[in-house]
């Protein structure tokens, strides 16, 4: 009996704990089988009608307008839905983490690129669904207005010019008569170049996902035969035009969230670990290892470098960096740094965000646009058991702008315009931009400003790598973790513990043991 029991606690207990554990840590062993019945394909109710053979269609149109005009004989009902949509308004209501209805949009909330759009509309009716918005006076209520044909073309040759119309360049008739379900270019076209750029706001949306490889978005690539080439409206579903997805600088909450278990399980691994990670790490921290992959985003721009003169005259120049990176400098908009190939910062997150407005005082610095609410501890004691938080990449956008030092408020320059009209790319004069801006926003200004440094968090959600590329075990659990920067938890690899190490030892001492003494026990037996 006592060598049953030696040998229970040598051999059997030891091999016990050691292929429990196997079983655990080797990410490779097949828990369970694969399951993709979820993955879903889009498809349409029906295919778009041939917009050739509509005689309200073969007229030469004069303005856009008169082509939504004839939109609006057969699509009735369509108008009114639009107004509704957010990016008629820039405007929507949303709900903070303490319950509070808030309406949020492009006139009230600022950001650190072009810092906001009051004032300087005109310049950013390029990228507006509407015709000719170029200040706040435009008719929001006539459905005439709507531009129709910015999401609808299906030619890859509908333009805006900078006032907001149809570029002159434009065969409205061709365009009209070719419309159809919005594509990835219609998409890309704007929210790809936000910003003032190709890919300068996002980092992970920019012209290239037109038409590119796996490698760069498996899920857009459309190379090769066999790739998804997934439109934006297949993870963004739309009824009514309501268009699905936050965009987390102008979202507090998300009542409108979209993201991968649409189409995909909560358990996609054949990994039981791996699957286990779904419950605190977000798919795209282990799927979007890099973001802007072909073209550089900006990282950085500093305002407050603006107004220098080579000779007395206005100037620019660019320096290189580094292979991927450089700044360049502009009289008007300062010192910006421009990047690519980059990696991800990381942060918890739990669905929603707290928005700095242009009335909201500046309390820290860097002042943040967008604080992402989530910590480790909400998987502890969840608040919300239905938007525990997960570890996110996010994409840091770092800037330094102008404010009203007594104030303590952000400033609202005005921009674009005439010389003369305070417009601080035409004057180069601050307190004049300052004046004109918070006019037209109906704030005060006290007539001195400084500069504060800005950051806001852009999540990654697009160039989805191949899942061969996808990061590996040791980019976390390492003493070179990714996830360095993120604090307050213990993450085997990256982190000392003592008191585990210590375990960890005496386990392994265990195990050296329980080898040996079965070693023994199977060599003395045989003698026997």
């Amino acid at each position: 009996m006592k060598r049953l029991i030696q040998v229970i606690l040598v051999i059997v207990i030891p091999e016990i704990i050691i292929f429990t554990l196997i079983g655990t840590i080797n990410p490779d062993k097949i828990i369970m089988p694969f399951d993709n019945s979820k993955i879903q394909r889009v498809q349409h109710d029906s295919l778009p009608a041939d917009h050739k053979t509509f005689a309200s269609l073969q007229k030469d149109f004069k303005s856009g307008q008169e082509v939504t005009a004839a939109c609006l004989k057969c699509h009735t009902n369509r108008g009114k839905e639009f107004m509704h949509n957010e990016h008629w308004k820039w405007l929507k209501t949303d709900t903070t983490v303490n319950g509070n209805v808030v309406v949020l949009g492009k006139e009230n909330v600022p950001n650190n690129f072009c810092i906001g759009i009051n004032s300087n509309e005109h310049h950013c009716s390029e990228c507006h669904a509407g015709y000719g918005y170029g200040n706040k006076n435009f008719d929001f209520h006539d459905q005439n207005n709507i531009d129709c044909l910015v999401c609808h073309d299906n030619t890859k040759t509908y333009k805006k010019g900078e006032d907001g119309e149809p570029a002159s360049s434009v065969n409205l008739s061709y365009v009209a008569q070719h419309v159809g379900y919005p594509t990835r270019e219609n998409c890309l076209e704007c929210h790809g170049k936000g910003g003032g750029g190709n890919n300068v706001k996002h980092g992970d949306l920019e012209m290239a996902q037109v038409s590119c490889t796996r490698d760069v978005d498996v899920h857009m690539a459309n190379k090769k035969k066999d790739d998804l080439n997934m439109e934006c409206t297949a993870c963004h579903k739309t009824h009514n035009h309501h268009i699905s997805g936050d965009l987390y600088t102008l979202s507090t909450s998300n009542n409108n969230s979209m993201g991968c278990t649409q189409c995909h399980t909560e358990a996609p691994h054949k990994s039981k670990l791996l699957n286990q990670h779904f419950q605190q790490v977000a798919c795209q921290t282990c799927h979007i290892p890099t973001y802007a992959k072909v073209n550089p985003t900006k990282v950085d721009w500093d305002w407050s470098t603006a107004g220098q003169f080579d000779h007395g005259e206005p100037y620019r120049e660019i320096d290189s960096l580094s292979p991927d990176s450089f700044s360049k400098y502009s009289t008007g908009h300062g010192t910006a740094i421009m990047a690519k190939h980059l990696t991800p910062d990381y942060v918890w997150f739990n669905g929603n965000a707290k928005i700095h407005m242009f009335t909201d005082k500046i309390t820290e610095s860097p002042m943040v646009f967008n604080k992402l609410i989530g910590s480790y501890e909400d998987n502890i004691n969840p608040k919300d058991i239905n938007h525990p938080s997960k570890i996110y990449p996010v994409k840091i956008m770092h800037g330094k702008q102008i404010y009203d030092y007594n104030y303590k408020t952000l400033i609202q320059p005005h921009t674009v315009g005439p010389k003369g009209s305070g417009a601080y790319w035409s004057d180069f004069d601050w307190n004049a931009s300052a004046r004109t801006g918070m006019a037209y926003l109906g704030l005060p200004y006290s007539g001195k400003y400084a500069f504060v440094k800005t950051e806001s968090y852009w999540l990654l959600n697009h160039m989805v790598s191949p899942k061969e590329d996808a990061l590996k075990c040791e980019s976390c659990h390492s003493h070179h973790s990714r996830l360095a920067k993120l604090t307050g938890f213990y993450l085997p690899g990256r982190d000392k513990n003592s008191a585990i190490e210590i375990g960890g030892v005496l386990f392994l001492i265990l195990v050296i043991l329980g080898v040996g003494g079965h070693t023994t026990l199977r060599i003395l037996s045989k003698k026997q």
